[in-house]
């Protein structure tokens, strides 16, 4: 049996979503629980990786299991396992040949930023603003990122080279919710690094620091150095995957 599960979680005291060697990942926290309930070892399917201090308000994974088990019971069991920062919103049976990853049709980020600076718990959840951003110049700056493009330009150097650097971006929208500033990106899938990059250009655009055509410049380059900006992971949100 294929289960699909969406969660929640806030990213502040992880390594990203991956197991890793010597870092805890979100990841090696939910296999051991599902490897307590099953008392044998249960490996996990993500539809993405996240990062360091990157949150999740719809992430989604799937898992195989040799008995059916209701999907409620999994839901509970795994909520009494896991830490209180890691939370199950629900848990579905699917067809044989469903993959959180490869099933995917698209994904939605959202990233917030603050001028809120005397707000001690918004810290691990924003990026702080020490300027006022130009929301229109920024509109127009994001409309070069709309579309089909190679994103080389605003990927990590660490990226395999084999993997393809062309995604299409559906949607960014760019607005303002009393102190804060959020972005929508929308897209087929997403270069690690990518909604960071290109929102932290954004937001040198908003702050006059670069031209509107800039962003046009960078992403035309096709090269991993053309563009140096990067936000912080912690006002990032993988919000929802579409299947």
């Amino acid at each position: 049996m294929i289960y699909k599960v969406i969660l929640a979680y806030d990213g502040s005291n992880y390594a990203g979503w991956q197991k890793q060697e010597n870092a805890l990942g979100i990841q090696e926290v939910i296999e051991k629980a599902l490897t307590t309930i099953h008392k044998k070892e249960t490996f996990i399917t993500a539809s993405g990786r996240t990062d360091a201090k990157v949150h999740a308000l719809g992430q989604v994974f799937h898992f195989e299991a040799d008995k059916k088990i209701g999907p409620d019971r999994y839901k509970m069991a795994l909520n009494a396992l896991l830490p209180e920062d890691i939370r199950i919103l629900k848990v579905s049976m699917e067809a044989d040949d469903f993959h959180a990853r490869f099933s995917a049709k698209s994904k939605r980020y959202d990233y917030i930023c603050t001028y809120e600076k005397e707000n001690p718990f918004v810290y691990k959840y924003k990026e702080i603003l020490n300027h006022t951003l130009n929301i229109e110049a920024m509109r127009k700056a994001s409309e070069y990122l709309v579309g089909t493009h190679d994103f080389t330009s605003f990927s990590s150097s660490k990226i395999d080279p084999r993997k393809p650097r062309v995604k299409t971006i559906t949607r960014i929208d760019i607005f303002e919710e009393n102190q804060d500033i959020r972005f929508i990106y929308e897209g087929t899938g997403f270069l690690r690094y990518q909604v960071r990059m290109m929102t932290e250009t954004l937001i040198m655009v908003g702050s006059n620091k670069i031209e509107i055509e800039e962003v046009k410049r960078i992403l035309d380059k096709k090269d991993k150095s053309a563009c140096r900006y990067n936000a912080s992971p912690n006002g990032l949100y993988l919000v929802h995957v579409n299947y």
